[in-house]
């Protein structure tokens, strides 16, 4: 008998090891992402619960609507029960399931986010009912499945050495974004650099608001944001949610994360109780990638809240990751330098959340 002989049986064994092998792989990845869907909260209460067919969106089989509790809101679910898009009531922003994405920023973190979460800016509020109105089945069967940037790709967008893009008339929209211009009295990890630059600043172009309020932006502030001027950046100038010229001229976002908290936009899924260590939440469990997230950072600003990020959802270690605009990274990050950006635990970040927002 040849040697080639010999090692057939090894070799078939082998095979059939490794098919097995993959056969579990693949199980454990469907029964993963099974078990990640399934943590959406179906067990609430069910308060209304209508078999409507989704209306022209380019979906395959069945769809039905659902309504929960604790925030109000409507999910959408494919003929298998697995979650297709959460809206809440009160809110512009929608979750909707796509294709998989993966965010890193490998400068400042290990963090890595895989998600099929798009979360999109919605032309009106969400209402029970509204999967029933022209303009909500409009734009659904614009955006369900569509590849156009969503806010996390718009977010990323302003990262470390994210690549500079330029409109029509050649003002740079995107690129590489800075925190702010280096402050003459502050130190490393004392107020190194300057806050209230916002979207105008980076940009580099005068900017007028709904109210008429025209601001000028400052030549020191180019190619800078601070917490919230990336948030309304983000939200704002390129999602187009309106936008206030500070926290009391006009309607719309304010300008800083304190009017951001405390506004009455959206739903707020995680009320503000106060500022000190006693109000962090006892859980977060309600939070939705697309929220807005609030910190209490600095004692000197006293009862108002001073940073806001995005929350992302969970990385593949299975962190709760926020991204936001901060002086250590000197701009929008997902990093872990002057704090993880971690939402559980007891790190930095998680010991100063005190709200959350669904715009």
């Amino acid at each position: 008998m040849s040697a080639k002989t010999k090692r057939g049986p090894r070799q078939a064994l082998h095979a059939a090891t490794v098919i097995a092998l993959l056969a579990a792989s693949a199980y454990l990845t469907v029964e993963l992402r099974k078990e990640e869907q399934a943590k959406a909260p179906a067990i609430q209460a069910v308060t209304d619960t209508p078999a409507l067919k989704s209306s022209g969106s380019g979906l395959s089989g069945k769809q039905t609507w659902e309504r929960l509790k604790s925030p109000a809101r409507t999910l959408l679910r494919g003929e298998n029960g697995e979650i297709l898009a959460t809206f809440t009531d009160g809110a512009r922003t929608a979750t909707l399931t796509g294709p998989s994405r993966s965010f890193t920023e490998p400068a400042s973190t290990k963090s890595r986010v895989v998600t099929e979460d798009w979360v999109r800016l919605m032309p009106e509020p969400w209402r029970k009912g509204a999967e029933r109105e022209q303009w909500f089945k409009d734009w659904f069967k614009e955006f369900f499945g569509s590849k156009e940037d969503d806010l996390f790709a718009i977010a990323f967008q302003y990262v470390d050495q994210a690549p500079v893009k330029k409109d029509s008339e050649g003002i740079a929209y995107a690129g590489d974004a800075n925190f702010g211009p280096i402050n003459p009295k502050g130190t490393p990890g004392n107020d190194y650099r300057l806050e209230e630059s916002d979207f105008y600043d980076y940009l580099g172009i005068p900017y007028t608001f709904r109210n008429g309020t025209t601001a000028q932006p400052e030549a020191i502030r180019a190619r800078s944001m601070d917490c919230s001027g990336f948030i309304r950046t983000v939200l704002g100038y390129r999602a187009r949610f309106p936008l206030m010229a500070t926290d009391k001229l006009g309607d719309g976002l304010p300008r800083t994360a304190n009017g951001m908290a405390r506004s009455d936009l959206g739903a707020d899924v995680i009320e503000l109780e106060g500022v000190g260590p006693e109000s962090r939440p006892k859980s977060i469990d309600v939070l939705q990638p697309g929220d807005l997230v609030f910190f209490k950072l600095d004692g000197r600003t006293k009862d108002r809240i001073d940073h806001v990020g995005i929350y992302m959802g969970h990385d593949t270690d299975g962190h709760k990751i926020f991204v936001s605009s901060r002086e250590e990274v000197n701009g929008p990050t997902i990093g872990d330098k002057g704090g993880t950006s971690r939402l559980d635990g007891n790190g930095y970040y998680a010991s100063t959340l005190r709200s959350a927002k669904r715009l």
